[in-house]
Parts: structure tokens; C-alpha cells; sequence
């Protein structure tokens, strides 16, 4: 129960475009996944700045990787976002986005979502050896500004 003097707070409920606009800047999630043995995995991966934020996120690796071979086993994922923060008053910004994962293996699929960036990790470009898309289809957002949060269903 609030004291007397505190006003209750209402909800505040961002819609997927308010979330799309805060993550804009955001070019890292933590994509996490789950083990064989049943621990949860986590590892860096960049949006390659694709950052008009609909509900789908894509991410690529290679086939010989544990991730692959968890999503592989379990398609659920999750993947946490943190936007800029504590610099002059600045409130933090998180994201948390449960999913499920898909392994794309298209060369069509590659070119779409290709950038110049990539060419740093994959020399090859989209003809590298074992390339893997992996696609991201949100179920469900956790949104957190330091004040408000919500959860959008998606």
C-alpha cells in the first residue's frame, strides 16, 4: 500500500514503434540460448544495423557454432538490448525479447540483410562455407526506462 502522499503510478504502455524508436541506436543484443546439458548460453551478436525494429531480428554465424547447434535442439530464445545510458541524467533503456529462432540457410536470404560490415567476419561474403542466418521472431518484449515498464505481446 503507497502512503497517503505518493500518487499512484499508472502503467505506462509503449506500442512496438515507441520500442522500434528507443532501440534505433542499439546495435549489440546478448542473443542467449539453451545448452544440451540445460544452461543457458549467451554470446554478442550485432544487428548488423538493422534497426527499424518490427519484431524480427537476424543474426549471422557459421554452422559450427554451439549456438547453431542449441537453436538447433530448441528454438526458443531470448535476447537482451541495452540502450544508451547514464551519461547528464540520461535514464537507462533495456529490452528483453523472448522468440523463436529459425536457421536460414538461403543465399537469397543472405543478400538481403547483407552490409559492407560483414565482410570482416565472413570473407567470403554470402558464399562463406557454412553461413547461417538466424532469425528471430519476437513472441513477447519486457521494455525497462529506469522509471516505467511494460510488455508488449507480439
Amino acid at each position: 500500500m503507497l502512503p497517503d502522499n505518493d500518487e499512484e503510478r499508472m502503467p505506462v504502455t509503449k506500442t512496438l514503434a515507441d520500442l522500434s524508436k528507443a532501440m534505433r541506436d542499439i546495435d549489440f543484443a546478448m542473443l542467449s540460448t539453451h545448452t544440451d546439458g540445460g544452461a543457458i548460453g549467451a554470446r554478442p551478436m550485432s544487428n548488423n544495423r538493422q534497426v527499424d525494429y518490427d519484431g524480427d531480428s537476424y543474426y549471422f554465424t557459421t554452422d559450427d557454432t554451439r549456438m547453431v547447434a542449441d537453436i538447433g535442439r530448441d528454438p526458443q530464445v531470448g535476447l537482451s538490448f541495452l540502450g544508451k545510458s547514464g551519461m547528464l541524467g540520461m535514464r537507462p533503456f533495456f529490452v528483453a525479447i523472448e522468440g523463436r529462432a529459425d536457421l536460414v540457410r538461403d543465399k537469397t536470404a543472405f543478400a538481403e540483410h547483407w552490409t559492407s560490415d560483414l565482410d570482416r567476419w565472413f570473407e567470403q561474403g554470402i558464399d562463406t562455407p557454412g553461413l547461417v542466418l538466424i532469425h528471430v521472431r519476437a513472441m513477447r518484449a519486457h521494455y525497462w526506462d529506469g522509471e516505467d515498464e511494460g510488455e508488449i505481446s507480439l
